[in-house]
């Protein structure tokens, strides 16, 4: 057997960071054309490299077979549209963007943030692998290319007239395997003084709630300041900020410019990445013991759900969101304890999740199912979700979340 190695650094592989058994693709919803056929479960390992400390999963299936028909539409989440609205505006502010600047987002989906750029007269384009994805982006008046960026995308755009003022790259670090090709396409596009933007989830607060339903195939790494300042660096990249945000259970916002650019660097990279050192994720001691937690958020969930349903109680589950789908198939939970799952997009309603074989159900089904308990699977939106679903308290209905711990609520 071949021993995995780091894809940051070459190393191998030998310290697990989290084992979850067996998993199918988080967003590889099934069809009822395909309701009868069985489904591809692999390996959901998550290592932690001793040589440079990237956690990470080997890699089983291409981004092309996975991100080329995309069930994910950022558009769907009011609280990730404020978020983005929010970063449109501050960038143009910070950065004096406008009419002559040009901004370049990367897995820029449906168009959910260009648009604020679009909407203020700033010129965009977005670059976009999954091409049903891209469809919605140009009806919504956003200039879209349908293809994965690294060394080679970045060059061509910048030869055709692409060169960047601002790069925006958000929740797409995680996805890419070889993140070196991918980080190499951004000292292409940027111009002298241009600035890229990352957010990504943060491995500390991951580590510190016990998230681990965010490890799925889609996600290969996951990461810390110290570790992408030195993914940057080897390609002349040089953080000058970060920014700590909650969103995704708390993320971080890294600035980064070429080497010689002019921006000077801001005292939060240092507090930021001191306490990564102090959590202990610069040695094995940050991810001791990750492990036995997760075991025990997943006998305590199955011990509520098991209980509700002896005692004749019907659940269902909010969110048909890729963190759900890993938490559901850690957990062996289907249809005979969540009856059903409700999500906004209508993409994924009428569909079965992978793995679980759970329904996915309009939220307005939802509630005619009158449910005892809402699980919440995406615990970052537990209160968006409670208050677009408030209805069911009238029959007195509860809600739940099983991440950092079962809460009823």
């Amino acid at each position: 057997m071949t021993r995995p190695t780091c894809r940051a650094c070459g190393a191998p592989l030998t310290r697990t960071f989290c084992d979850l058994g067996l998993s199918p693709l988080a967003n590889s919803y099934v069809t009822p054309e395909h309701r009868h056929r069985g489904e591809v479960f692999h390996p959901l390992h998550a290592y932690v490299c001793d040589a440079c400390w990237l956690v990470q999963l080997e890699a089983f299936e291409s981004p092309e077979a996975i991100f080329s028909d995309y069930a994910y539409f950022s558009g769907f989440s009011a609280g990730w549209l404020r978020h983005a609205e929010a970063y449109v505006e501050a960038m143009i502010d910070r950065f004096r963007l406008g009419p002559d600047s040009h901004v370049v987002e990367v897995a820029s989906n449906d168009g959910y943030l260009l648009q604020y750029f679009v909407a203020r007269g700033v010129p965009v384009l977005g670059v976009e692998p999954a091409a049903n994805v891209a469809r919605v982006a140009v009806e919504r008046g956003v200039p879209t290319e349908v293809a994965f960026f690294g060394r080679d995308a970045g060059r061509r755009l910048a030869q055709t007239g692409h060169r960047a003022d601002l790069t925006a790259a958000n929740n797409v670090l995680a996805h890419v395997p070889d993140i070196h090709d991918f980080v190499a396409g951004f000292a292409e596009i940027l111009k002298p003084e241009g600035v890229a933007t990352f957010e990504f989830p943060h491995l500390l607060r991951m580590i510190e709630s016990r998230q681990f339903d965010t490890i799925y195939h889609e996600h290969f790494s996951y990461l810390s300041l110290g570790v992408v300042a030195g993914i940057l660096a080897r390609h002349g990249l040089r953080v000058f900020d970060v920014e700590e945000w909650p969103t995704h259970g708390g993320s971080l916002r890294v600035f980064a410019c070429r080497e010689a650019a002019a921006h000077a660097t801001n005292p939060a990279v240092a507090r930021v990445w001191d306490a990564e050192r102090a959590a202990g994720l610069f040695d094995p001691s940050g991810y001791a013991g990750f492990g036995r937690a997760v075991a025990d958020i997943k006998c305590a969930a199955l011990r509520f759900l098991i209980a509700e349903r002896e005692a004749g109680k019907t659940v269902c589950a909010y969110g048909a969101a890729a963190k759900g789908n890993t938490f559901l198939n850690y957990g062996g939970i289907g249809p005979e304890l969540v009856q059903a799952v409700a999500d906004r997009s209508p993409h994924k309603q009428g569909t079965w999740l992978p793995g679980s074989r759970i329904p996915v159900v309009s939220p307005e089904e939802l509630l005619s199912l009158r449910p005892d308990t809402v699980l919440i699977l995406p615990w970052n939106l537990k209160d968006e979700i409670a208050g677009e679903m408030a209805a069911i308290r009238a029959w007195g209905g509860r809600f739940a979340v099983a991440i950092p711990e079962l809460t009823v609520f």
